[in-house]
């Protein structure tokens, strides 16, 4: 059995350690809040965007627009959102596995895997993939993400297309489902389409010109889609980190019970054999 002494260290430790989850505990859920609200009231604005490109894809005139042209996939981009940080429960190795399983299946198929990372820990995991191209790497945008943020990524997405160097790109990220429940999840970003929404019948008039239009709402809805990815990331890792430092913290409360009842257990040992020790050297001195 362990010292009292050592007993003493380890229940001060597990006390120090659960005080720094509780407060992350709290930090997250304080968080949460406003990123489940940012992502909730954007994703009628996404469904808008999703319904308008299904309409879009009904005229003929899309064939003719860079970002509609469908080609032989040689070359796949994935943009991969993780976070800077860990502590966040399975957020980021859901994230990262489903990169795997793309990944080998790009192999398979012979095609070349590009890769775009939003965090630190999709960066340090990508480098290690045997024949993926890290094409870029971006930190996480914090807790108060803005368009301007993601601007970057969707410019270079949209020029590595048009330049014919990638031939389909996705995104992979967390879906918020709710405070317990996340999903990993792969969305087509580049060829813009989506036929999932229905198509709206009707007359549409474009000025300037077809082509003109379309490209430009095209990319605003690309924007729409990655925008919306991000918040949805970003609720889930809080939650995620909360759901994780709680049972870290109810862990803790445990253990500290568990040592507390040996170090309890001990003590009484200790006491018991001092006494023993001193009836023993009362019994002899009467001899």
């Amino acid at each position: 059995m362990a010292s009292t002494i050592t007993l003493r260290r380890r229940i001060n430790s597990i006390r120090n350690t659960r005080q720094i989850t509780k407060a992350m505990e709290l930090v997250s859920a304080s968080k949460l809040r406003r990123a489940q609200e940012q992502a909730q009231s954007s994703r009628a604005y996404r469904e808008a965007a999703y319904a308008l490109l299904a309409r879009l894809n009904q005229i003929q005139e899309v064939e003719r627009t860079p970002l509609f042209t469908k080609r032989d996939v040689k070359n796949r981009l994935y943009v991969v959102i993780t976070s800077n940080s860990g502590l966040a429960g399975a957020y980021n190795s859901n994230v990262l596995k489903l990169l795997t399983q793309s990944v080998r299946k790009d192999a398979d198929d012979k095609v070349k895997s590009h890769v775009i990372t939003i965090g630190n820990k999709g960066a340090q995991f990508a480098r290690r993939l045997h024949g993926v191209e890290l094409t870029a790497v971006y930190p996480a945008f914090g807790d108060k993400p803005t368009a301007n943020d993601i601007r970057p990524i969707l410019n270079s997405l949209i020029e590595l297309y048009r330049e014919e160097k990638i031939d389909e790109a996705q995104v992979l990220y967390t879906v918020f489902r709710s405070s317990v429940v996340q999903e990993a999840v792969t969305l087509p970003l580049l060829p813009t389409t989506r036929q999932e929404a229905p198509a709206a019948q009707g007359t549409m008039n474009f000025e300037p010109d077809v082509e003109t239009v379309i490209d430009a709402v095209a990319t605003r809805l690309l924007e729409v889609q990655l925008w919306q990815a991000l918040l949805e990331s970003l609720a889930s890792e809080h939650s995620m980190r909360m759901l994780a430092m709680k049972s870290a913290t109810d862990n803790a409360n445990e253990l500290i019970g568990d040592y507390t009842l040996a170090y309890n257990t001990a003590r009484q040992a200790a006491i018991t054999q001092e006494l023993a020790e001193i009836s023993g050297g009362v019994e002899a001195l009467k001899d």
